[in-house]
């Protein structure tokens, strides 16, 4: 179930496809017994960090009237809390498929990063990495563009790389029972009416 590479190749492989055909019809990603398949849970993660990215492009065009700047930004808001549900929904996944092996054992050491946060990072590293090689290929950039593009992209496939490794080394050590991860929690407060003062009518700040 669980091997970085793979994760690295799903994000890749849905990052070109999304760019290259057109918004994907709905579609349902559960199993013939109603569960959400692993690969199905890292397109899900993905395909909102996908939105965010360009959404968040929307909202920076020089010309867009503040209308579509406001639109823009609840649209951001909406993605981005679909992002750290759907990042908490890895960890969910990875936890259950531990427990009855009764991983992780507590008595290990607790990293400080779950594997879905590591997952989150790899994803929006596929996309930089895409859009970076996008601008290397610019037939109407400046001079010395593409160059300064190759320099960020061999960045970036480094840290993607050794992101992938650590991320195998945790999960290794968690099966080994020399290392622990918990779940946690985003509790984002912006989307919420009951927590956000401007939204529930309280005071500022």
């Amino acid at each position: 179930m669980f091997a970085a590479n793979s994760i690295v190749y799903l994000h890749d492989t849905f990052t070109k496809w999304w760019h290259d055909h057109a918004q994907p019809g709905p579609r349902d990603w559960h199993d013939t017994h109603g569960r959400v398949q692993w690969h199905s849970r890292i397109e899900l993660h993905h395909r909102a960090n996908f939105e965010l990215w360009h959404i968040e492009d929307e909202a920076r065009r020089p010309h867009a009237t503040d209308a579509e700047i406001a639109d823009a930004k609840r649209r951001i808001d909406r993605a981005n809390q679909r992002r750290n549900d759907l990042t908490e929904k890895l960890d969910e996944a990875l936890l259950e498929q531990l427990a009855p092996l009764g991983l992780p054992n507590r008595d290990a050491p607790l990293h400080s990063e779950s594997p879905g946060l590591m997952i989150d990072r790899m994803s929006i590293l596929a996309l930089k990495i895409y859009h970076t090689r996008e601008e290397i290929r610019r037939v109407d950039a400046p001079a010395g563009h593409s160059e300064r593009n190759w320099g960020r992209l061999l960045i970036l496939e480094e840290q993607l790389s050794d992101l992938a490794q650590c991320l195998d080394a945790l999960w290794d050590d968690t099966i080994a029972g020399t290392r622990r991860f918990k779940l946690y929690r985003q509790l984002k407060m912006y989307n919420d009416p009951t927590l956000n003062p401007l939204m529930y009518g309280g005071r500022e700040g």
